[in-house]
């Protein structure tokens, strides 16, 4: 096992998955700007060998949110060229080079429910909940929330958190879209390492397809999808893993989809 460190990101490297662990306990893994730049740069060093990766953090929570000690006083033009960077940081994670699944616990509040929105499968444990706190702070979400979020669980009941300051535990939150799995208390790294190491012995084309191809085909006109569709699936069945895989499967060597 191969460990790096990126201010206060923390990488290892476990066969063909990274796990990427944000490390800031003591402020509950608030983000600020200096633990943005340091994921990037962490993602952007991971080897072309790794097929997934999984996101935590440290101690006792996911992610706080926006470490508001670090909230500045900027005017209109300095706060949306701010908002673009953290854009430009979690599009970067969304439509990077492998697939993210984020193992929940805990707080996954405000920009730590943006950071979670950006990773492609989340899983929750039960001490999970999430919150978007910015209405009663008098501030808005900045980091592609309001894009993200709504997405999973719809505008009206965004609007609803940010409005209210309601808050869905993980029971109540995974059936709505927050994450696809539940887990026991303490396992969603266990789980999210599991999935992410199969997600890491796909064909890396279909899961480039399905990361970059996908979340566009859903807002294409159906003309379009079909088309972006059509193109996506002849160039990943050209891979040579890919005629490899089919090969296997026609002459017996692979197994069979089965009920769970």
């Amino acid at each position: 096992m191969h460990q790096s460190q990126y201010g206060d990101v923390v990488v290892e490297l476990r066969g063909t998955i990274a796990v990427v662990t944000l490390n800031r306990p003591a402020k509950r893994n608030a983000l600020n700007d200096a633990l943005m730049a340091s994921l990037e740069e962490a993602f952007a060093a991971i080897p072309g060998g790794i097929g997934a990766a999984v996101i935590q953090g440290s101690g006792d929570h996911f992610c706080a949110g926006l470490d508001l000690s670090e909230l500045k006083d900027r005017d209109a033009v300095e706060g949306v060229h701010h908002s673009r960077t953290w854009h430009r940081i979690l599009s970067g994670l969304e439509f990077g080079r492998i697939p993210i699944v984020a193992a929940l616990h805990g707080a996954v509040v405000g920009g730590g429910l943006e950071l979670a929105s950006s990773c492609h499968i989340r899983v929750a444990d039960d001490t999970a909940f999430f919150a978007l706190p910015e209405g009663s702070r008098g501030i808005f979400v900045g980091g592609g929330g309001s894009v993200r979020v709504p997405k999973l669980i719809g505008a009206h009941r965004m609007m609803d958190m940010m409005l209210t300051g309601r808050v869905y535990n993980a029971a109540e939150g995974v059936p709505l879209g927050f994450a696809q799995y539940h887990v026991p208390a303490g396992t969603a790294l266990e789980k999210a390492i599991e999935i992410a190491t199969r997600v890491a012995s796909n064909a890396p084309m279909t899961n480039y397809s399905l990361m970059h191809g996908l979340p566009r085909i859903a807002e294409q006109p159906a003309d379009h999808g079909f088309f972006t569709e059509a193109l996506l699936a002849s160039i990943a069945q050209s891979a040579p893993e890919a005629k490899a895989r089919v090969r296997d499967f026609l002459e017996g060597r692979a197994a069979k989809v089965k009920a769970s």
